[in-house]
């Protein structure tokens, strides 16, 4: 197995066997204020969206998870037939092992299941020189979007995972343009992994002619855990301890959706583990909410599981749509929300 593919066999492991999330829930923060009378009729609920301009029946995509091993193809095809059922979006995993040895099908897969959105993936750092490495064209990432039929090609901005990683892809410098060049040449999101972003990091991307941002801020997989156990594995004492110090870096997610309310679409990401989480994020601005930790187990198992859990999750953000008097998403997006403890306090900090 190549280093990559090896790594990213370890995520999905460490996932599923560590504790990869903050104790703090800031989740719980998020309050949606119930209204006694509804004035709804349960059956005239909409949960459809429109996003990146691909109707979705239920405003949730499966944020990148894997790719480019062997246990990815499970994983992928669980997730595709699931999502193609559901009326959900799908996006793919890094699609760097495509890119620099060939797509081995655990990618191109999706394109045999009628995903009304699917989300290419590539990295920030991989656009830019790493060391000896050449960058990234924008004729590789056209035919990453290609390989996967992709409607739109999320560039993933996971500098906090790189810093702990040993060996990780450190440069930054440049990145910033790279994604302008690629947005001039193809419909272009952002997605970050598990640090949220700020207002000001907002309005830069938004220059650069992106469509708009998944934010994934702290309460989700923190990827620097994921690195710190690996770490460990390998007895390397300074990357164990970078990725300790670092656990709960970044933006708590409820916040980060408010901080890139700058004009673009935003996909509301970080713990959403549940149709209440998914309501609160919309709520606060989001145009759909976004997991992946949330399916990973169901997705090992079978399309079946995958499509019960977004089932009950489907169940929960409908019945939250009732108990706040809405019959589309577009009304909850109207609602009235109450933002309390470490998420208020962020917010109303202001510059240090």
């Amino acid at each position: 197995m190549k280093r990559i593919e090896h790594r990213k066999s370890d995520h999905i492991d460490v996932t599923l066997k560590e504790k990869v999330v903050p104790d703090y829930d800031y989740w719980a923060d998020v309050h949606l204020v119930h209204r006694a009378l509804p004035e709804v009729d349960m059956k005239d609920i909409d949960t459809s969206v429109t996003l990146f301009g691909k109707r979705l029946e239920l405003p949730l995509v499966v944020t990148a998870i894997t790719g480019g091993f062997p246990l990815a193809e499970k994983v992928n095809r669980n997730l595709a037939e699931a999502c193609a059922k559901m009326g959900a979006g799908l996006g793919v995993g890094s699609q760097r092992p495509a890119i620099e040895h060939g797509d081995d099908g655990t990618y191109s897969l999706v394109k045999e299941y009628d995903v009304p959105l699917v989300i290419g993936n590539v990295g920030a750092p991989q656009l830019v020189r790493q060391g000896s490495e050449r960058p990234f064209t924008v004729e590789d990432v056209e035919r990453a979007m290609e390989a996967v039929g992709a409607d739109i090609m999320a560039v993933h901005l996971n500098f906090l995972q790189e810093v702990v990683q040993p060996g990780g892809d450190v440069n930054a410098k440049g990145c910033l343009e790279s994604i302008r060049a690629l947005a001039k040449e193809m419909p272009c999101m952002v997605k970050e992994t598990g640090a949220g972003i700020s207002r000001e990091m907002a309005m830069l991307l938004k220059g650069t002619g992106i469509r708009g941002m998944d934010v994934s801020g702290v309460g989700g997989t923190s990827f620097a855990a994921v690195e710190m156990y690996r770490a460990r594995e390998q007895e390397d004492s300074s990357a164990s301890a970078l990725g300790r110090t670092f656990f709960e870096w970044g933006i708590p997610a409820p916040a980060a959706i408010i901080e890139a309310d700058v004009g673009l679409e935003i996909i509301a990401s970080g713990g959403v583990d549940d149709g209440l989480r998914m309501a609160k994020g919309i709520s606060l601005g989001a145009n759909a909410a976004g997991c992946a930790r949330a399916l990973l187990a169901e997705a090992m198992e079978s399309s079946e599981r995958v499509i019960e859990k977004m089932r009950i999750m489907q169940a929960e953000f409908k019945a939250t749509m009732f108990l706040t008097g809405c019959k589309s998403v577009e009304e909850l997006q109207q609602r009235r929300v109450i933002v309390s403890g470490r998420t208020a306090d962020w917010l109303s900090a202001g510059d240090v």
